[in-house]
């Protein structure tokens, strides 16, 4: 798919980040639209973490998306609280809470008398699970996205996916017309869907589950990637302002063992783990490649969002060595995803 596909990335703090590579268009040529369009959220990732860790980034991640797309560097918000489902929300439709809905994760409804969760739906059944994590939809979302407008562009020929650790981070984006989302629960290990989207999941997500991809990650446990003396943009490993939030009994150094997790079969434990990035990452290719995107006259989307590095930045502290750790990990998984994305 070289040179026919766009993909943007945006960090959810201080500025949008857009790496482009689309077809060149000549003068008086006729505009070539792009086979697939891929969005990518980094959850709380801030501007200056491209500049701290720079130099420990490779060629073909972020670097890459930076010297060869669009970066922006004076963008601000007009909205509060900068909170995960408002803003991947205002990402995606290009307005702000006031408008689209999603005022929050969380608030209180005057009707009800309750606080609801911003993507729940007891009207929907899950599916993959047996578990509310499943009873989830866009229904609360009052406008459409842009992969709603691509989908109502060609009477829905595009096809549309989600993909996110996090259900408001997969749901939200691909909006109300989505041929599917998908997002983690850790009671089976795996991903799963609602009823809003289909009855039961592809075949090639249950054959991803049945894999048993977090239990695989998980059995490696975590080290740094470097040798940790060069981690010398983070604070001392096990500084007073970091929680071990897998294991509170555990001090929160390095090298991390969750066979105590995997026995207790905890498997929600790999979103506090750079696995979480990269399990979304596994997932995101294989929906690339079994739904065919990109492979027909009609462009598609596929919307995907790493939530670990928000997980792990609320458990450990924005300078710990685990959120560099995580980043630099992320760098390979965005390389190897883009390097699909090329290949197929």
């Amino acid at each position: 798919m070289k040179q026919k596909y766009i993909a943007f990335l945006l960090l959810l703090s201080t500025c949008f980040l857009f790496g482009q590579n689309p077809n060149a268009a000549k003068p008086g040529s006729k505009l070539q639209q792009p086979k697939l369009v891929v969005g990518i959220v980094v959850d709380q990732m801030r501007y200056d973490y491209l500049w701290r860790y720079w130099n420990k980034f490779g060629e073909g991640g972020f670097k890459k998306l930076v010297t060869q797309g669009f970066l922006c560097k004076n963008t601000h918000y007009n909205y509060v609280p900068t909170y995960t489902a408002p803003g991947h929300t205002s990402i995606y439709t290009g307005t702000t809470p006031a408008t689209h809905g999603i005022i929050s994760n969380n608030w209180y409804d005057r009707a009800t008398g309750s606080v609801l969760y911003c993507v729940e739906d007891s009207l929907v059944k899950p599916v993959g699970t047996d578990n509310a994590k499943g009873r989830m939809s866009p229904k609360r979302l009052l406008t459409t996205t842009i992969a709603d407008q691509l989908r109502l562009s060609n009477l829905k020929k595009s096809k549309t996916f989600g993909i996110a650790l996090k259900e408001r981070s997969s749901i939200l984006p691909a909006g109300h017309t989505a041929n599917g989302a998908f997002w983690f629960d850790g009671s089976v290990g795996g991903f799963v869907t609602s009823s809003h989207y289909m009855t039961e999941l592809p075949v090639w997500v249950k054959n991803f589950n049945d894999k048993k991809p977090a239990l695989t990650y998980l059995q490696k446990g975590w080290n740094t990637l470097l040798p940790i003396a060069q981690y010398t943009e983070s604070l001392e490993d096990n500084s007073k302002y970091e929680f071990a939030s897998t294991q509170p009994d555990m001090a929160p150094v390095f090298p991390y063992d969750y066979t105590k997790i995997i026995e207790k079969k905890k498997f929600e434990a790999i979103a506090y783990t750079p696995y979480g990035n990269s399990i979304t990452k596994d997932l995101a290719i294989e929906c690339l490649k079994n739904e065919q995107l990109g492979k027909d006259e009609f462009p598609d989307m596929l919307c995907v969002s790493f939530s670990s590095t928000d997980i792990i930045a609320h458990a450990y502290g924005l300078r710990a060595i685990e959120v560099e750790d995580v980043y630099l990990r992320l760098d390979k998984d965005i390389e190897e995803f883009l390097k699909t994305i090329e290949k197929e």
